[in-house]
């Protein structure tokens, strides 16, 4: 019975995880990667388009990203939507294809770059912490409606908190790995 509800709660904590870890491939680190462009959309047509859905983005130098967007007359409405998103990136383009060149992070980018890691690492442990008190929750009420024992309640206590425990650890681990990613020269 209780086993149930820890495998749902470890089973939103590892989305949660991939959450994160996507947000982090959006956060560069000095090198291109055709991934810093998946949260940016395009007002195409009056609907918000993600960019990999408009052309194709590749990484032909370490330092620069080429979007190839599919239709021509998207271009001015690519390029805009690059320059309202945060990632302080200038477009460039010939009339077939836009250039962004990726900047060199200054030593200040580079620890407000780790600050916004560590709030997201932060933000993701806080609902890791909020499933677990959920989970925590429908045991003590498993336990009230005599479905489980108290031995069962505490076992699947501990259980809850060693999958808690595994999962902030996971969220550390990704953190740490980007901070030293971003500060590396």
């Amino acid at each position: 019975m209780y086993r149930q509800v820890i495998d749902t709660a470890a089973e939103k904590m590892k989305k949660t995880t991939a959450v994160y870890q996507d947000d982090l491939r959006s956060i560069r680190a000095g090198r291109a990667n055709p991934q810093l462009l998946d949260r940016v959309t395009v007002d195409y047509y009056g609907v918000q388009t993600p960019l990999s859905q408009m052309g194709n983005v590749t990484s032909p130098e370490p330092r620069m990203l080429v979007v190839n967007v599919w239709d021509q007359k998207a271009i001015p409405l690519v390029e805009k939507a690059i320059l309202k998103s945060d990632l302080g990136l200038n477009p460039s383009n010939d009339g077939k294809i836009i250039r962004l060149i990726i900047p060199e992070l200054n030593e200040e980018r580079r620890k407000e770059l780790t600050k916004l890691v560590r709030k997201g690492a932060e933000e993701s442990k806080v609902a890791i912490r909020s499933i677990r008190r959920d989970a925590m929750d429908q045991f003590k009420k498993l336990e009230k409606d005599s479905q489980i024992t108290e031995d069962d309640r505490a076992k699947a206590e501990k259980k809850m908190q060693e999958v808690t425990d595994n999962a902030i650890k996971g969220v550390d681990e990704l953190c740490a790995k980007k901070e030293k990613e971003i500060m590396e020269v």
